[in-house]
């Protein structure tokens, strides 16, 4: 099938036979959406995922390689939201729908109601600085707390999960504290934590968490994962891990 694209747009490959629609006037996905969708657990064949802050959809469109039930995503922006659907589109896979919301509306669990999963990749930042501001509206979005904060979401995110579902979230490292907290304040017991260095000797800058609603206390740390080699190359390990293999 054809790409629908528009001015400014093009298909990118993201393994497990999906491309995605991405634009060069809005934030792109990164490395952590699609190490996020690798690190969560999945529903296989029954049960729900919701993402939210889907962006262009790359997470529901990862995870649609791995799962086979519905799959929806929310996000705020309608370009991105409409990038995401002609993406589903055009990899043929109708369990992703797309919604255009806002996590903070409290009818959305009436709308789509409660997930086995749900996954998020929210912005990292919260208040940007004049320049990021003027950079792009879209950039600024993606990137800082402008429609939500971290709290926002994971209170969006408690309210959408089944009990003894799962929520999974990426965000850095120096937030670890504050998430975590968050994620016990709104019933969520984190369960499993990896980190992600982008090299041997530097600090790491992605985490991934995954965490029960009512669960029982009991953190699993996975081992820790380093994208580049000492020539700034992808290491074997993370191209496997990548790739899903």
């Amino acid at each position: 099938m054809k790409a629908e694209l528009l001015e400014g747009e093009r298909l990118d490959y993201i393994g497990g036979g999906r491309h995605i629609i991405q634009s060069s006037q809005v934030f792109a996905f990164s490395l952590d959406a699609v190490l996020l969708a690798r690190f969560t657990y999945v529903p296989l064949t029954k049960g729900s995922i919701i993402d939210l802050c889907s962006g262009n959809g790359v997470i529901p469109l990862v995870l649609s390689a791995r799962s086979s039930v519905p799959i929806t995503g929310v996000e705020i922006q309608p370009k991105l939201a409409d990038m995401a659907v002609r993406s589903a589109v055009y990899n043929q896979t109708p369990q992703i729908s797309i919604m255009e919301d806002d996590v903070r509306n409290p009818e959305l669990s009436k709308k789509i109601g409660q997930a086995d999963l749900v996954t998020c990749n929210p912005p990292y930042f919260s208040t940007p600085s004049e320049g990021e501001k003027n950079r792009s509206p879209y950039f600024t979005l993606a990137r800082h707390e402008e429609h939500g904060t971290l709290e926002d979401i994971i209170s969006a995110a408690s309210g959408l999960v089944k009990q003894k579902g799962k929520v999974s979230m990426v965000l850095r490292p120096e937030r670890m504290v504050e998430l975590l907290t968050t994620f016990r304040k709104y019933r969520i017991e984190p369960k499993r934590m990896k980190i992600i260095y982008p090299k041997a000797g530097k600090d790491a800058n992605i985490l991934l968490t995954e965490g029960i609603k009512d669960g029982k206390p009991g953190l699993t740390c996975h081992p820790p994962l380093t994208v580049y080699d000492a020539k700034g190359n992808y290491t074997e390990e993370f191209k496997s891990y990548y790739e899903g293999r």
